[in-house]
């Protein structure tokens, strides 16, 4: 049966187009996917480089670029383009299959001429060439055909390969780039190989099926299986984005079982959340085909947790396994809830009481007043609490005196050790009484609950952005679920730390040896926001979640865009009128309103962005709703993605935000510590955007911001 594929590069121009436009597509899909069984409404357009492209009339201004097997089985909308440029599109570009992977390729065949006829005077002239040193059959055997060959061999430098990029099919391309920086023939098929679909032999690759290779190829497209779907498509081309697996994060969250905790990392936006909720959705139609229930567990709660530390981005994973899944049998398998709440719950059950969490002021009340018998600042103590004693589970001062600081500075002596010992065991004796605790500590009760009764509430627990989660919350992970297959499911990005847990997995009894896998393509941000981001987080050395160094080698987007805009104004209300400017700009142009996120440093100046906002008359609502511009702080912002993104505040008085850090004279390790976390703060307040990053600041530029 023929089928309509939309390529994803056209959601994302669909979403950019007018209103006007946009509304003119759904009609001319609509009424093709009436009438596709025979190529309807198709046109060939006259001096096409390819016969198999094909037009359709959106409007007098504006074309559709599909491209239409011989067969007639499928049909991939490329683009919507102006109508010159469209028919500029068909004449300048070919459709191929490439002969070693099998999957589908696009070239701009007319420019690689002409660049092919400039470089030959410079290769004739030039002692040496890029690849002389691989001979053509091993060209050959990395997809690289005759016709791209013959412009290889001309080339002097990977300057010239690097320009040659948007005219090459992308699989040639990336197999150049692998040979040119130093890999053998088969450490580049290795690596290349990941990205496929499937394997397939080249004898079995037949040149002429477009429809197989469209189906093998790792490019984004969307398979349309009837109209109602194609509406829906079209009606959240967003949410296409949200759910949307590259074929290499398919075969990690569809991979049959792993052997025990299975783990992928990555950068921002390399689509580790939406692996993870296609792996709680494989887990969820696993368990149900077997019979399984929600509630059949005996603990009363479903077999499968989707978890995370924070209630916003719990509120954003469920509303992606409720795009995957729907209100099917499988979502009621699902429990998504973040590991704050889990605890609160098994510590509540356990000793009959509501805990009481304080908030920051009067917490830190407590803790100053039992500070100044030490020398040190309540705040100091706090954390030496939560990151040493608790993060240990140190439960005696001949522990604690013997215990590793790790991550924190300055060495502390015996006295100074009896101490602060005796101070965190008169605050806590003083929360205890009042019924107080922390997030931390309802954790690492919680965990020692569940322990100590041997007593697991799921069958499978898959973790996101894990690499926020303190130790007290891995112990807790660990004992929500038995040892086994496909115990656990973790996905996180060390980079995006924003809390300063650095936590060796195996420590907290999670082995993920032999079942980690690393993600390095973004696929949310265009390289332009990724190239503009990256140097935020400086250049100090990261600490994976195995406990070695992780490194953003490879980190790229095969998507372009527009710059992002930073700018300066003399005042906050100049700053936040500006704001409202880019917004309604952005509205005007069709971004729905809930793809577009607002972030600060402070919840007083997020606040003081949402009035600005309203007072234009923008509904806005806080980053866990969808119903307006979403508004909030940078720390809110983890996990979530948007089409457009702003970041206002970004000055030397918000980034750092001094009253979050320790101060260099009392700890400066842990002051170091404190600043990264705000550079990684900034990082992924940054990279939440996919078309489009706005930054402004009033008065001095924080220093991250220096280029």
């Amino acid at each position: 049966m023929p089928q309509l594929a939309l390529a994803m590069d056209f959601l994302s121009q669909y979403a950019a187009l007018e209103k006007r436009v946009r509304e003119a597509v759904n009609a001319a899909l609509r009424k093709f996917s009436d009438t596709y069984f025979a190529g309807g409404h198709l046109e060939r357009p006259h001096e096409a480089m390819d016969p198999r492209w094909r037009t359709l009339r959106i409007t007098l201004g504006y074309r559709g670029v599909v491209l239409a097997p011989g067969d007639g089985d499928m049909f991939l909308l490329v683009a919507v383009l102006p109508h010159d440029d469209a028919y500029q599109y068909c004449k300048r570009r070919r459709a191929s299959v490439n002969q070693a992977f099998g999957v589908l390729e696009f070239r701009d065949e007319a420019n690689l001429e002409t660049v092919g006829a400039a470089l030959r005077p410079t290769a004739e002239g030039a002692e040496k060439r890029l690849f002389d040193h691989v001979a053509d059959k091993h060209l050959a055997q990395l997809g690289i055909d005759a016709h791209t060959q013959r412009i290889v061999r001309l080339l002097p430098d990977e300057t010239h390969l690097d320009a040659l990029q948007p005219m090459l099919p992308a699989a040639q391309h990336n197999a150049l780039v692998a040979l040119a920086s130093g890999m053998t023939v088969e450490e580049a098929w290795a690596e290349l190989s990941k990205d496929l679909v499937e394997e397939v032999a080249p004898s079995d690759i037949d040149p002429e099926d477009l429809t197989a290779a469209i189906r093998r190829t790792p490019q984004r497209a969307v398979f349309v299986e009837g109209p109602e779907e194609l509406q829906d498509i079209l009606d959240h081309p967003f949410d296409a984005w949200r759910t949307f697996l590259h074929p290499r994060q398919k075969r990690i969250a569809y991979k049959e079982g792993y052997g025990g905790p299975a783990m992928v990392t990555g950068g921002a936006g390399t689509g580790k959340t939406v692996t993870a909720v296609h792996r709680t959705a494989h887990l969820a139609a696993r368990v149900h085909a077997s019979g399984q229930e929600a509630g059949d567990s005996g603990t009363g709660e479903p077999p499968i947790l989707l978890t995370t530390f924070t209630k916003t981005l719990d509120a954003a994973l469920r509303a992606q396994i409720d795009l995957l899944a729907g209100a099917s049998e499988e979502r009621r398998l699902v429990d998504v809830r973040n590991l704050d709440k889990i605890a609160h719950q098994v510590v509540r059950e356990e000793t009959g009481a509501m805990p009481a969490l304080p908030r920051t002021r009067e917490l830190m009340d407590l803790w100053d007043g039992f500070a100044e018998e030490t020398g040190f600042s309540g705040r100091f103590l706090l954390d030496e609490w939560e990151h040493v004693i608790l993060a240990q589970e140190l439960t005696t001062e001949k522990e604690y005196l013997k215990a590793r600081r790790r991550g924190r500075g300055g060495r502390l002596g015996e006295g100074h050790r009896k101490a602060i010992w005796s101070a965190v065991l008169g605050a806590t004796d003083r929360m205890r009484a009042q019924g107080q605790w922390t997030f931390t500590q309802l954790a690492s009760e919680a965990a020692a609950v569940l322990a100590r009764k041997g007593r697991h509430l799921y069958r499978h627990v898959v973790v996101d952005e894990s690499q926020d989660l303190h130790p007290a919350k891995w112990r807790l992970v660990r004992a929500l679920v038995p040892e086994g297959p496909d115990d656990l499911f973790i996905a996180g990005d060390p980079h995006q730390r924003i809390y300063d847990h650095r936590v060796s997995l195996a420590a907290v009894g999670i082995n993920v040896r032999g079942r980690s896998r690393k993600l390095n393509v973004n696929y949310r941000s265009t390289q332009e926001i990724l190239s503009w981001a990256v140097p935020l987080l400086g250049t100090s050395p990261v600490e994976g979640l195995d406990g070695l160094q992780d490194r953003l080698d490879g980190y790229s987007s095969p998507l372009h865009g527009r710059t992002p805009v930073v700018q300066a104004f003399p005042s906050r209300d100049e700053e936040l009128s500006a704001l409202a400017d880019r917004v309604t700009a952005w509205t005007a142009e069709g971004v729905e309103a809930d793809a577009i996120g607002v972030a600060a440093r402070t919840d007083a100046l997020a606040r003081e962005a949402a009035a600005a906002l309203r007072t234009r008359s923008i509904a806005t609502c806080g980053l866990a709703e969808n119903s307006g511009v979403r508004v909030g702080t940078m720390h809110s912002m983890k996990g979530l993605e948007f089409r457009c993104t702003a970041v206002v505040g970004a000055d030397a008085e918000h980034l750092p935000y001094e009253p979050h850090l320790v101060p260099a004279d009392e700890d400066p390790v842990a002051h170091a510590h404190d600043v990264q976390k705000e550079r990684n703060l900034a990082f992924v307040a940054c990279t939440r955007a996919r078309d489009s990053l706005y930054v402004s600041y009033t008065g001095e530029p924080s220093r991250f911001l220096s280029r």
